[in-house]
């Protein structure tokens, strides 16, 4: 595996986007991650798969969002993020590689509300806010139910946006990571350690592309 990062700039209808790639070195597909509306592609989850996911023949690709590219500190609404997602989508592919599209938080939205339309090969979504924090009738499963794709979603255990006891069953499979908080951070007096709880995260993932194969 490589241990370069390419960075590319792409042109879209919400502005101009930012892709750094963590590039496998005979990879078999690629794995587009954006960001949540809080913050960018240093997240801890995005970061443990760009380091971990190329070993294993996947191209990681993150994904800064128009919005975030001109430093802007409120991401705009979700057709807006689509629409900067739908216009760099055609730069993420490499010549017969299939792409899984993926992401945290409103990224992990995005992905769900575009990929089967984009021809995605998968779904991954991280954290996905299942509902505003202390609002659990205000349901967005309707999105992560209607992907339509093969979908795995890695959740917090103590997630305010939804905990993996309170996801719908459905045709998608689901990791959770014990005492995790929405950015997979573990309190102090956690019995699971920090690293512990990344590499549980890496290991479902893995687990789960790699039966994509």
């Amino acid at each position: 595996m490589t241990d370069v990062t390419q960075y590319e700039t792409v042109p879209t209808d919400a502005g101009e986007a930012r892709i750094s790639r963590r590039e496998a070195d005979e990879p078999w597909a690629v794995l587009a991650l954006g960001h949540g509306a809080g913050g960018g592609v240093e997240a801890r989850d995005l970061q443990a798969l760009a380091g971990a996911l190329p070993a294993h023949g996947v191209t990681v690709a993150l994904v800064e969002q128009p919005w975030r590219v001109a430093g802007k500190k409120v991401a705009p609404a979700p057709k807006t993020l689509d629409m900067g997602w739908r216009g760099l989508w055609p730069a993420l592919a490499r010549p017969g590689l299939p792409v899984i599209a993926g992401g945290r938080s409103a990224g992990a939205r995005v992905a769900c509300r575009t990929g089967r339309d984009l021809g995605a090969l998968a779904v991954l979504a991280l954290s996905f806010p299942l509902h505003p924090p202390g609002r659990p009738e205000k349901s967005r499963a309707d999105e992560l139910l209607g992907t339509g794709l093969p979908t795995l979603v890695v959740q917090g255990g103590n997630d305010p946006f939804g905990r993996p006891e309170e996801f719908p069953e459905g045709p998608y499979e689901l990791v959770g990571i014990p005492y995790g908080d929405h950015g997979f951070a573990l309190p102090k007096r956690a019995p699971l350690g920090q690293d512990e709880a990344l590499a549980a995260l890496v290991d479902g993932v893995v687990r789960w592309i790699t039966a994509l194969r």
